[in-house]
């Protein structure tokens, strides 16, 4: 499953709900190098979430477009996925079914999607879980559920909405390191959304900040600390810190910048 990951590339960007309604955002230039792990940060109502739809094919861009190495994204692809807020499983179906929904629906024989689910729910360590009813599993295990129906699908680049932010602090914290450690060793781009400063520091390569509405890149800082990340080593609260006056700088740019245009 090992890959080398794409090249992603968001060239003037921009979106807008109605023809004439207000603009999302507006000329989002957006690079991320095969195999990195990209944070989105910005406050509620940046264009953020629609930035990263775009980006799965989900929705059209008023304006701009995403590339996917050499491929224009027009549409859904198994090469780019997305994870949500909520898991979104089938609750009638039990784990092993629910990761291999998509290769049931791509058509692959039986004895293949048997073989990938297996491989795949080890990788997310649900083991134990395989032939549990979704229902019955906690939040953070059916998060685990909903990335193995993602992975399972071999893509190149996995894009996650917040998916971690109904979690309480200890389960959000393993995921954090187990989705990252994963991502590396299959070789794969994450692009994540967020509002959580500690998120960004704890799983990216690059963090970038996004600011204002509509919403623009405003920022980006190199996240350059090892790999095995703790939350309390003084490296990481002092990028966290560099991370937050950045994005502080940026916002309040920005809202100086409206204040002035009224």
């Amino acid at each position: 499953m090992s890959k080398q990951g794409v090249h992603i590339a968001v060239k003037e960007l921009s979106h807008s709900y109605a023809s004439r309604g207000p603009i999302t955002f507006d000329q989002v230039n957006l690079e991320s190098l095969p195999g990195e792990v990209l944070a989105i940060i910005g406050r509620s109502g940046c264009g953020k979430s629609t930035l990263l739809h775009i980006m799965a094919g989900l929705l059209a861009p008023t304006a701009g477009e995403v590339r996917i190495d050499d491929v224009s994204v027009k549409g859904p692809s198994p090469r780019w996925v997305m994870m949500f807020q909520a898991p979104h499983l089938f609750p009638w179906m039990h784990v092993r079914q629910n990761v291999g929904i998509g290769l049931k629906f791509a058509h692959w024989p039986e004895s293949r999607i048997q073989e990938r689910v297996e491989k795949t729910i080890k990788l997310v360590d649900l083991e134990k879980f395989s032939d549990s009813n979704v229902q019955d599993l906690s939040g953070g295990q059916q998060q685990r559920v909903a990335l193995a129906r993602s992975l399972v699908m071999e893509p190149e680049m996995l894009l996650l909405d917040e998916p971690f932010s109904a979690l309480d602090a200890f389960t959000r914290a393993d995921l954090q390191k187990d989705v990252r450690s994963i991502a590396k060793s299959l070789g794969i781009n994450l692009v994540i959304v967020t509002h959580n400063i500690d998120e960004a520091v704890l799983m990216a390569d690059r963090a970038v900040i996004m600011a204002g509405s509509p919403g623009k890149i405003r920022d980006e800082i190199v996240v350059s600390l090892p790999e095995e990340r703790n939350a309390k080593d003084s490296e990481v609260q002092k990028l966290r810190e560099h991370l937050m006056e950045t994005f502080r700088a940026a916002s309040s740019i920005e809202e100086r910048g409206t204040d002035e245009a009224l």
